[in-house]
This record gives structure tokens, C-alpha cells and sequence, in this order.
């Protein structure tokens, strides 16, 4: 709405805050709203919804990853000490 609103009258101020209003949502959400598709549309610089979707799933791996080599480690620490080298008799 607000972009097709942009187009008819020609003007970029006062848009989101009339639409907002139509809308019943505060200028603010909308406004991000706004920006955020402009970012999505290559309009403006910025992280894609879906680039930060796919860093926030790296990111998890990440973790997920990590905390895998924290068992291993631990598991491989334990199992060191419990067949380390025994002393010949």
C-alpha cells in the first residue's frame, strides 16, 4: 500500500504515517516493515530476510557443532585416562 500510494501521489512523506493509520499500526512497525522489503527488493543496502535467516541457521549449527566437540573431547579425555599406558609388570 504504502508503495502504491508512493507512485499515484508522487510523494515519499506522510505515506506510512497515513497507511499506518488506516492500518491500525503504530509508524514505527510499519516504517521497519517498510524498510525491510525495500532491502529485499535490492532498493536499498542492507541483510536480506533470507540472508538473516540462513546466518541465524548457521549460527545454531555452529553451536550445535561445538557442543558436539565439547562431548567428543571429554569422551575422548576419559577414555584416554581409563586405557592409557599401563606400567609391564
Amino acid at each position: 500500500m504504502v508503495f502504491e500510494l508512493r507512485e499515484q501521489t508522487g510523494e515519499r512523506t506522510g505515506t506510512i504515517a497515513r497507511v499506518a493509520d488506516q492500518l491500525g499500526v503504530h509508524r514505527e512497525a510499519l516504517r521497519t516493515w517498510i524498510r525491510q522489503a525495500e532491502v529485499d527488493g535490492g532498493q536499498r543496502p542492507g541483510r536480506t530476510t533470507s540472508d538473516a535467516q540462513r546466518i541465524g541457521e548457521l549460527e545454531r549449527e555452529v553451536r550445535e557443532l561445538r557442543r558436539a566437540n565439547e562431548i567428543l573431547k571429554a569422551a575422548s579425555a576419559y577414555f584416554a585416562r581409563e586405557l592409557g599406558p599401563k606400567l609391564p609388570r
